[in-house]
């Protein structure tokens, strides 16, 4: 891997930072998230009820011990570290004209704590944080008013943090918003009874677009030497057969994902667009100069998730995956959530992304949820953890030093334990560090080194080279 490669990990504030209502924070659409069980998705209350647990209040308290937390990843080695700002912490309701000091206060401690020890933080600017108040008033990304409101976010923490930080992202997994189950987290979307979902889906892609292209323009106006990217959620898909129309239903699927990209990067609605437009007979509405805003703000490199594949046919066998479920490929393991383990699909991801795209790739996300379990001997034995990063790692350093893949960086998820998205789960765990808190929200939040700790501390000082 190049000298400069950017190791690190990666989390959420919505799953990590908690401290939900210190420091001024106002509500966000996680919030109101109770949590679930195993495989069920969490239910979504329309207010904070009295007497519920709400996994991301506290999450894993890194409002509180970010220092300490800091020095663990400096342990590591991180080279970088990506998070989030919530939204709801500069602007409490996500319309104010004034931003809440505390809340930018906040995260310049921890720029500055990071910058310190030699890690780059590597910032979403929205990862399932959209405010709550937002959606209530205005409908969320339904609304046009959204993208003033997000782009005045933007440029108030771009301006905050002009010297601290170079590398930002604009919407988490945004691809998502357009046939996922849970639209919710990427664009705070229920849809009504008799509401036409695809063309809402459409039209809010497309003010989260002019969103992000008005941010990326503004990015590189408050200080040219910022990368800003988009975040790409990659549902890895092979044909389940060589039958033709199994062929046709995998790029049918991947379209969900190139619709996303080729307006992020080439900065217009190509013909993927139209394709996904004509099948579902929907359009977005556009106003004079939306072109043209999406011309000039493509990004500068392409972020995206990957921790599955699955297979696309006729009368499949359904997995879970990430947001994206998908067929049961019979030739895969599987996590014990049911997402199949494929290292291989990562290295074609990355050379499906970048032949198309011919810019800077980044993996930000990457990793194996697992029950982890403290043994007799007072430690955590996570081989499976460390069998899938290694195998993942291996197909990454393929994709670059044979398939010559232009990559920036690699950030697995979940870096230290957090609340699952999806269930808001605690035992399903993906961290180099165990925290101890269970899915009631019990326990000391003591942090305890993993085996995985100590191993990729080993493959960040080897620069990749040693994986045993």
């Amino acid at each position: 891997m190049k000298a400069d490669f950017l190791w690190g990990g990666a989390t959420a504030a919505n799953q990590y930072e908690g401290g939900y209502r210190e420091g001024g924070r106002g509500l966000s659409i996680n919030d109101v998230e109770r949590g679930g069980a195993h495989g069920k998705i969490r239910q979504i209350d329309d207010e904070v009820m009295e007497g519920v647990y709400y996994p991301s209040h506290t999450a894993t308290d890194f409002y509180h011990r970010y220092k300490e937390d800091i020095a663990l990843f400096k342990e590591m080695g991180f080279k970088c570290f990506r998070m989030s700002i919530s939204w709801s912490r500069i602007f409490p309701h996500g319309d104010e004209t004034e931003p809440n000091e505390d809340g930018l206060a906040f995260y310049d401690k921890v720029f500055d704590e990071l910058l310190a020890n030699d890690i780059q933080p590597v910032v979403t600017l929205s990862h399932y944080e959209t405010p709550l108040y937002l959606v209530q008033k205005y409908g969320s990304w339904r609304s046009r008013k959204l993208v003033g409101f997000f782009v005045h976010y933007c440029e108030t923490v771009f301006e905050r943090y002009k010297d601290k930080v170079k590398y930002w992202m604009t919407f988490n997994e945004i691809n998502a918003t357009m046939a996922s189950r849970r639209p919710w987290h990427q664009a705070g979307l229920i849809y009504g009874p008799e509401e036409n979902q695809w063309q809402t889906a459409v039209q809010a892609s497309h003010h989260m677009f002019l969103a992000s292209a008005l941010a990326v323009t503004a990015g590189h106006r408050i200080n040219p030497e910022f990368q800003i990217g988009c975040m790409l959620l990659y549902p890895q898909t092979y044909a389940a057969t060589c039958a033709p129309e199994d062929q046709i239903a995998r790029l049918e699927k991947m379209r969900f994902t190139y619709y996303y990209g080729d307006v992020h990067v080439r900065g217009y609605y190509t013909n993927t667009c139209e394709a996904v437009w004509r099948k579902y007979n929907v359009r977005p509405e556009m106003e004079p100069g939306d072109e043209e805003i999406l011309r000039n703000g493509k990004v500068d490199y392409i972020g995206f998730s990957y921790y599955f594949s699955s297979i696309e046919g006729k009368n499949l066998e359904q997995v879970e995956g990430n947001i994206f479920a998908g067929g049961k490929n019979p030739l895969l393991k599987s996590t014990d959530w049911g997402w199949q383990i494929d290292p291989d699909g990562l290295r074609m991801a990355l050379n499906e992304l970048y032949d198309r795209y011919q810019v800077p790739l980044f993996i930000v996300e990457n990793g194996m949820g697992a029950v982890d379990e403290i043994t007799s001997d007072g430690k955590i034995h996570d081989d499976y953890r460390i069998d899938y990063l290694r195998s993942h790692i291996q197909a990454m350093k393929d994709a670059v030093e044979l398939d010559k893949v232009d990559l920036m960086g690699y950030t697995p998820w979940g870096c230290i334990d957090l609340i699952s998205a999806s269930t808001g789960e605690m035992k399903k765990r993906y961290g180099f560090i165990y925290v101890d808190k269970d899915d009631e929200g019990n326990g000391t939040m003591d942090r305890m080194r993993k085996d995985s700790f100590y191993w990729y501390q080993k493959v960040i000082r080897t620069n990749g080279e040693d994986l045993s």
